[in-house]
């Protein structure tokens, strides 16, 4: 009897997952697994944890709903508390296992796990298939050494000479191992967490592959709101001017080859235009900072950069500190800085503004700020956010936060998340510096580079 085990890694879905759908057709019998790597939860040298409790609760509600589906169709999923490295071991000794089935991985330390796992159990045929881009990496017209430095040189060739594969259907047999059981989530308390940090947590969306699927189908076919992303993209407030799909990318809670046939459907069926698009632009994008991740491997996560550039850092630890609370003065910075912190999610105008901030005006190292990014989002991706704060800090020109708060009509937001400036008028919301407003803090430094847009700013109030 052939028996195998189905390693869920950051791919929680049942659709569209290679690993899942060859394990059922090769094995007689298959045991689920997931396990979570305590050390994702330790405190980093910066002073707070790698991944906080609104990921933590994410990665849960995502885990439960695959447990949930597996069950469905007759399967189970066994969940593993400290490590990999503990649970699959066990498993293959309990259930005499010959196979692993998981999906391939390209970060270091995820590289580095799968590593010592080989050297762990040398006899075991490991199956392991790539599924986290929407082109697959032997389909773009690029060695993974030769991916572009620039998006456009990698984009057109790859739009033209590579199409993303078909998507595969969820299995309706899973042939699962009558012996094996279903485990519950390991409690937060286990991680360091407190019961009040884990019950005033809030993830700005729920996890799981039954939601994202949800979402997709409501983002397009049920709202049309996909129609106008192109043109709504860049506001910061709300579930419905952006699709919201990264959280569920991140965790593979969804593929991207599963939104790129829905949206090519959509594009039939309802409007193809600038929007249908702009989301399969950002499909491709992200593909390219995982390539290009992929080429530079940890150089990405260093000061200088993969261009080994020199900048001078100032460091301050108490402006690293108010930037990270949201108390810096700047009402559109602090706003976003809030809501990621309470919720676990920011908008991309706002990452970009908050990155933008930090690196430029508090001249702090672009890799405290990308750690704390990845402390806290639910969407967190290596690539994605790594490589979007080495643009922030090396290739993008300055955003000034206080002309961005006034183009995109950010009070309401601002009152939102700032409530020391709830009752405050249009004008005020903006720039509090210039009125005798107490309860906000003042600003760290005004820059001499504001200086036209509160101008406008206030000739708005006079107008």
């Amino acid at each position: 009897m052939k028996r195998g085990l189905v390693w869920f890694k950051n791919d929680l879905r049942l659709q569209d997952n290679e690993a899942l759908f060859v394990a059922t057709k090769d094995c007689d019998e298959l045991v689920f697994c997931y396990s979570i790597e305590q050390s994702l939860f330790e405190n980093i040298d910066l002073g707070f944890r790698k991944a906080d409790i609104n990921r933590f609760k994410f990665l849960e509600q995502s885990i439960t709903d695959l447990q949930h589906n597996l069950e469905n169709l007759g399967g189970h999923l066994v969940i593993g508390s400290e490590s990999s490295l503990q649970l699959l071991p066990k498993l293959i000794e309990d259930f005499e296992i010959t196979e692993i089935y998981a999906e391939e991985e390209y970060a270091s330390e995820e590289l580095s796990l799968i590593n010592q796992l080989k050297n762990l159990l040398p006899a075991i045929n490991y199956h392991l298939f790539w599924g986290k881009t929407l082109y697959h990496k032997r389909d773009i017209p690029f060695d993974i050494a030769n991916i572009p430095l620039t998006s456009k040189a990698y984009r057109i060739p790859a739009g033209q000479e590579a199409e993303p594969r078909r998507t595969f259907p969820v299995p309706q047999n899973l042939k699962s191992c009558k012996h094996a059981k279903s485990t519950k989530f390991p409690s937060y308390s286990n991680y360091g967490f407190t019961k009040k940090e884990y019950n005033e947590a809030s993830p700005f969306l729920e996890g799981g592959e039954t939601l994202a699927l949800e979402r997709l189908q409501y983002y397009t076919f049920k709202s049309e709101l996909l129609t106008g992303y192109r043109w709504s993209r860049n506001k910061s407030e709300g579930l419905d001017y952006s699709s919201k799909f990264s959280p569920y990318l991140a965790l593979g809670c969804i593929s991207p080859r599963t939104i790129f046939e829905v949206v090519k459907e959509y594009e039939q069926l309802i409007k193809k235009n600038q929007s249908t698009w702009w989301l399969i632009f950002e499909l491709v994008w992200r593909d390219y900072f995982t390539f290009k991740g992929m080429r530079f491997g940890d150089e990405i996560f260093k000061t200088k950069g993969y261009k080994d550039k020199e900048v001078d850092f100032e460091n301050d630890p108490a402006k690293f500190k108010r930037w990270c609370n949201g108390t810096t003065g700047i009402p559109f910075i602090d706003a976003h800085m809030r809501q990621l912190n309470e919720t676990g999610y920011m908008s991309n105008r706002g990452r970009v503004n908050c990155a933008s901030y930090f690196v430029y005006d508090l001249k702090i190292d672009w890799t405290w700020g990308a750690a704390y990014f990845e402390s806290k989002l639910i969407d967190y991706d290596v690539s994605s956010n790594w490589m979007n704060w080495h643009m922030q800090a090396f290739e993008i020109y300055y955003t000034n936060p206080v002309h961005q708060s006034n183009k995109y009509n950010s009070q309401d937001y601002i009152r939102k998340w700032i409530p020391e400036l709830q009752n405050k008028n249009n004008i005020e919301v903006l720039i509090p510096w210039e009125f005798d407003i107490t309860e906000y803090p003042k600003p760290v430094e005004i820059y001499q580079k504001w200086t036209r847009a509160i101008n406008l700013i206030q000739k708005l109030e006079k107008d």
